[in-house]
């Protein structure tokens, strides 16, 4: 029984070293010239060394917003289509109301101007 598992260990154990092996290369290989800038960490495009308490554009969420929208709707979109011939009248209307719901939200994000750029 045991040897059914061997497949998954050794492609594990081939991931395991591959990605050894590309993390070392890229170590050795690559040009290693650190900044202040570079070191610094990155979050949402603000200077990293202000003030923690400093208040947020509401773009920011409202992105962030969009994004779970959109990935909500993909993550459930394509295996209800692929199974659309063979789903039942109540699969099709759960479908319908959560991308209703998901409509709602998009609507919301344009009035509030999370998809005008400046």
């Amino acid at each position: 029984m045991l040897a059914n598992y061997f497949p998954v260990l050794l492609f594990m154990l081939i991931g395991v070293v591959l990605g050894a092996v590309l993390l070392t290369a890229g170590r050795v290989i690559g040009p290693h010239k650190p900044s202040r800038e570079k070191n610094s960490p990155y979050e949402c495009g603000f200077e990293a060394f202000e003030d923690a308490r400093m208040k947020f554009d509401v773009r920011y969420y409202l992105v962030a917003i969009l994004f779970i929208i959109f990935d909500l709707e993909i993550a459930f979109l394509i295996p209800w289509a692929v199974t659309l011939d063979s789903i039942s009248g109540a699969a099709f209307a759960a479908m319908g109301i959560f991308l209703f719901i998901l409509v709602i939200g998009f609507i919301y994000e344009w009035k509030k101007g999370a998809l005008e750029w400046e």
